[in-house]
């Protein structure tokens, strides 16, 4: 079993719009409050196309396992050289290196597009995600308290950098 990263295709939306919805119902990873529609997400990525940033998916036994990109981290020019980036894969397949493989491509295409930092916002209460994350070098620099307001809490988000 290879788990294989290639581009994203418009045909993949579906089954990715499976692992946002299912984060967006029951998790803290993304802090929408509704699922979204089909045409939402494929717009999603395709501004992330048109502006030059990667979307890629993983791929287990030719089946998308999980998808990553990075964007623009704020829309000021001088920021042009810092990205924030997502990755997710399906709760099934949680644990057999389909995140370490997207992530570990995803700096790497920063690096060749001659990014300088990479930024993740991640929910305090996802402490897999945070230890994840320092394992690849990011290092936690903030902390916002209250940012978010989800399943009837207020939700606080860490802020991890890797300076590529």
């Amino acid at each position: 079993m290879e788990i294989k990263i290639r581009k994203y295709q418009n045909e993949d939306c579906t089954i990715i719009l499976d692992i946002i919805n299912d984060q967006i119902l029951n998790g803290t990873a993304l802090y929408d409050y509704f699922p979204r529609t089909l045409e939402q997400q494929l717009q999603i990525f395709d501004d992330k196309i048109k502006k030059g940033f990667p979307v890629i998916v993983a791929t287990l036994n030719n089946e998308v396992v999980g998808f990553g990109y990075y964007s623009e981290f704020r829309f000021r020019e001088a920021y042009k050289f810092t990205v924030e980036h997502s990755v997710y894969a399906n709760k099934n397949a949680i644990g057999k290196g389909i995140g370490h493989t997207l992530l570990s491509k995803l700096i790497e295409l920063a690096k060749e597009q001659g990014l300088h930092t990479m930024i993740g916002v991640i929910d305090s209460e996802n402490v897999n995600s945070i230890d994840f994350h320092k394992k690849y070098g990011f290092e936690q620099v903030g902390f916002i308290k209250e940012s978010g307001y989800k399943f009837n809490r207020w939700l606080h988000s860490v802020i991890v950098q890797k300076m590529l």
